[in-house]
């Protein structure tokens, strides 16, 4: 947490807000929250001057183009992890115990505007941001990028594909799901809600599953992940979007946090167990092994 839906989600508002405007300082309250370069002195004298002109998502990472004469080619690569936040908000706003990096923003074309900041928040601190230099590989910088899975809007992530991939493991559905070298971004909510749109149990071997079932799968996962990035992701503790809203996946969401809840289909109590030490919610009537 957050996922895909709500990286996504984060996308898309700062490609709303942010394109055009210019990094003109910034203040680093942790510097573990960098992860390249090694310095916070280095980190912010590389983006300062810099433009965001493109915000990307890789997975549960973001990646975001900066231009200017000097950095023309560079990225800025942020993961979330579990708790983190970027805040698109005024300079004014008080800075918050949680608040990590503040980057200092302007834009000459913007008339009669706040002076804006881009803030990391991080509770659990375990997020990251990377400046990766023009001349570098961004696979080389951000070394998680390396082994991800596609990524299931990819025309490429068919039920063909994802059978090949599903055919050389026998563990448990539910944690290949979670293997981000299988598929990119879907983490514990959405593997739960997909396994149940498609009627698989959670424990049910990947290996084991016929092509039917494969290709309602690869259905339940579009779908599930479609339905979370239109309810803004999900929110059951910290997620929030740039400007601070909650996402509202979780009110109707099908099994996940709903244990002991009648399904929306068949009234079962919603079972709830540990598989590969992550929670994991089902319907025991509509998901049998």
């Amino acid at each position: 947490m957050p996922e895909l839906p709500e990286v996504e989600t984060v996308r898309i508002g700062l490609n709303q807000n942010t394109l055009g405007w210019q990094i003109e300082g910034g203040e680093v309250l942790l510097p573990r929250a960098i992860a390249y370069p090694d310095l916070p002195e280095a980190f912010l004298a590389a983006v300062i001057g810099a433009e965001f002109t493109e915000w990307q998502r890789r997975g549960k990472y973001l990646i975001a183009q900066l231009s200017n004469n000097q950095t023309q080619g560079s990225q800025l690569g942020v993961h979330l992890r579990m708790t983190g936040s970027l805040l698109w908000c005024d300079r004014d706003q008080p800075v918050g115990k949680h608040t990590r990096v503040r980057l200092f923003v302007n834009n000459a074309k913007a008339k009669k505007v706040k002076l804006k900041e881009l803030r990391f928040d991080d509770q659990r601190t375990f997020g990251k941001m990377w400046l990766v230099p023009s001349d570098q590989p961004t696979e080389s910088i951000i070394t998680g990028l390396q082994k991800l899975g596609l990524e299931p809007f990819d025309p490429e992530f068919t039920p063909e594909h994802l059978a090949v991939k599903l055919s050389r493991t026998g563990r448990p559905i539910k944690t290949v799901l979670l293997d981000q070298e299988i598929v990119a971004g879907i983490g514990n909510i959405y593997a739960d809600e997909s396994l149940f749109l498609a009627k698989i149990h959670p424990q049910k071997t990947a290996n084991s599953l016929n092509s039917e079932q494969i290709k309602v799968l690869h259905q339940g996962i579009i779908r599930s992940l479609s339905d979370g990035i239109a309810k803004g992701g999900t929110t059951f503790s910290s997620f929030q979007n740039i400007a601070g809203i909650k996402g509202n996946y979780i009110d109707t969401a099908w099994v996940f946090r709903r244990t002991g809840q009648p399904c929306n289909i068949c009234g079962t109590a919603i079972s709830r167990i540990k598989l590969g030490g992550r929670s994991t919610h089902f319907c025991t009537q509509c998901q049998r092994l």
